[in-house]
């Protein structure tokens, strides 16, 4: 990643897919949104460790690459 590019909280940090985060979306548009799925779900450690340091706590992992790495 470019060191000037800010990251797309919207984003996944891993695919760089669509997060879907309902807590971004709120921030985003204002509206509320009911409990974003990540606020219950359990990142591994090694999983988080993929993550690339610029990126880590500014944008949620999707749903996929957390389910892929529960495989």
């Amino acid at each position: 990643m470019d060191a000037t590019a800010q990251p797309d909280p919207s984003r996944c940090p891993l695919c760089g897919e669509a997060n879907r985060c309902a807590m971004e979306i709120e921030r985003e548009t204002g509206r509320p949104q009911p409990p974003c799925w990540c606020m219950q779900a359990d990142f591994s450690k090694a999983l988080l460790a993929r993550v690339p340091t610029a990126m880590r706590g500014l944008a949620c992992i999707c749903a996929r690459c957390a389910a892929e790495a529960m495989v």
